[in-house]
């Protein structure tokens, strides 16, 4: 047992005598400190006492299309922690093709009695999807929350990144090295996310190199599918028409346009530069490690989490877009162009 508070009190920055009062629910130690021996007891893996363990608040389902891209359990990790800071507990439930849909997780969800639902993805997302059934999750009374992806026809609050900003950060990292043949590698156009970083992409290719939008659309823009065989496909489109740079819509696309560069014989990043989109977990020691636009998952996480929990509590948010900026993070798949490159 002493052994075991010395531990707990290391991991937690505290003194033995504290964590011992933790233990056993005695007063006089700050919530957060609190908060802190807890968080130590769970990271080295000790059973909580039952006296600590907390009474639920109510469940709060998580909705995301797939968790193969690291991105999506990213931000279901930082939704489902802030959840349970608050009380509650996290029901994560993913689509799988061919498995259950969106409406048929909701309806699960909502029959075992959620105080809530976060949306990551959804049909939210998708300009061709019926709203409706937003509307009647609305009418039962179920407060919910929508991240990436804003429709002006569902009230609801909506979480998103920056995604025409993102595309000017990587645009105008990619021409400061010299490039004038920068592709765009990006998802179905009938999602929000990807029509935003069309309209990022075409303006800030306008403004730094003078193209006109037929061009770049036609020449310098290619829809292809969010995984590293999509990014594949649409890098080796890219390249042919002679891109020497490619911008991905996501990290697992990045790692595709990689992989298309060295099938063609070229070095990432001396004959291509490839950009990311994420900044997903272990992203950064890819080879070559992956320059990326950052998400703010935690930041989009916690307001997700803040903005429902005011929706459960009777203070709905406001129908409005949360918008978060995102950041450029250089690392090593971005170089200077090519100065000689022969042209495809």
């Amino acid at each position: 047992m002493t052994t075991r508070l010395a531990d707990i009190a290391a991991q937690a920055g505290v003194s033995e005598a504290t964590v011992s009062r933790v233990l056993n629910g005695k007063p006089g130690v700050a919530s957060t400190t609190r908060q802190s021996v807890l968080a130590a007891l769970d990271v080295l893996g000790y059973e909580r006492p039952v006296r600590l363990r907390q009474r639920s608040e109510g469940l709060v389902g998580l909705i995301t299309p797939e968790l193969e891209n690291p991105i999506f359990p990213a931000l279901a990790q930082v939704i489902g922690q802030a959840l349970t800071r608050q009380g509650y507990t996290p029901i994560l439930a993913t689509q799988t093709p061919g498995g259950s849909t969106e409406d048929e997780l909701t309806e699960m969800l909502v029959d075992r009695g959620v105080a809530g639902i976060i949306y990551v993805s959804g049909l939210h997302a998708d300009t061709t999807a019926d709203t409706q059934r937003y509307d009647q999750l609305r009418a039962q009374g179920v407060p919910f929350v929508l991240v990436d992806g804003f429709s002006p026809k569902v009230q609801a609050p909506f979480i998103s990144p920056d995604d025409r900003a993102a595309m000017t950060l990587a645009v105008t990292h990619l021409v400061a090295l010299g490039h004038t043949r920068i592709g765009l590698a990006v998802g179905p156009k009938r999602f929000v996310p990807v029509l935003r970083k069309i309209e990022g992409f075409v303006r800030v290719m306008q403004d730094q190199l003078g193209l006109s939008p037929d061009v770049i659309e036609s020449v310098f823009l290619q829809h292809s599918l969010y995984t590293l065989e999509g990014g594949q496909a649409a890098a080796t489109a890219l390249m042919n028409r002679g891109c020497t740079a490619v911008v991905c819509a996501s990290d697992m696309m990045a790692l595709g346009a990689i992989r298309a560069a060295r099938q063609q014989g070229l070095e990432v990043p001396r004959d291509v530069s490839v950009v990311g989109f994420d900044d997903s977990p272990l992203i950064a020691f890819t080879d070559p490690p992956l320059t990326t636009i950052r998400k703010p998952v935690p930041a989009m996480g916690q307001a997700a989490v803040r903005t429902l929990l005011e929706e459960i509590g009777g203070t709905p948010a406001p129908h409005s877009e949360f918008v978060f900026m995102p950041e450029l993070v250089v690392r090593g798949s971005t170089a200077s162009a090519p100065g000689d490159r022969a042209r495809p």
